[in-house]
């Protein structure tokens, strides 16, 4: 993601398991923090130019119906295929809470403890139930011997503020964790 452009770049939100049943439904699974998004009616891509529409979808039951196709036959070309949105479609219709970011917004932010800059987020990586920004160590860190990477929690106790305008992220306690490194 980090060799393309926002306005060109599409997220990874869902993938389509096997065929289930003789109507044509499929396993779906999430991969998106927004399930509210998967709703008849509602397009996906496939990949940069095809896209599927969704007939039905049950999220208790995780399987979808493909709009246009009624038959096991019919849709196993679609099984293991991802389903993807753009940037902007995700902010249309994904709603966040105060103090809450896209985890693409994230990507690219510099962070920041005591005005020295520790290092760029290159991933943000969910262990168990904590999401864990995937740090890019700066150079001149690097120079003096640390590691070349490192992972700090995205929680309150090390995140001071996330400036998503500036791309910066203010921490507390992560240079005592790249020192652990």
């Amino acid at each position: 993601m980090s060799n393309q452009s926002k306005e060109n770049s599409l997220v990874h939100i869902a993938t389509i398991g096997k065929v289930v049943g003789l109507k044509g439904d499929m396993k779906f699974h999430i991969k998106s923090d927004f399930p509210e998004q998967f709703v008849k009616g509602a397009t996906f891509f496939i990949n940069k130019k095809d896209s599927i529409t969704l007939e039905s979808v049950n999220l208790e039951r995780g399987l979808i119906k493909i709009f246009g196709y009624s038959t096991p036959d019919s849709v196993k070309k679609f099984t293991n295929a991802n389903l993807y949105t753009t940037y902007e479609k995700t902010k249309e219709n994904c709603h966040l809470e105060e103090g809450q970011f896209f985890w693409f917004d994230i990507l690219g932010c510099s962070i920041v403890e005591d005005s020295k800059c520790l290092g760029i987020v290159e991933e943000v990586e969910r262990i168990g139930i904590v999401d864990y920004l995937s740090i890019k160590t700066d150079a001149a860190l690097v120079a003096k011997e640390f590691t070349k990477n490192f992972l700090i929690p995205y929680q309150p106790q090390f995140i001071i503020k996330t400036d998503i305008e500036k791309k910066v992220i203010n921490v507390h306690g992560a240079m005592d964790i790249l020192e652990a490194s």
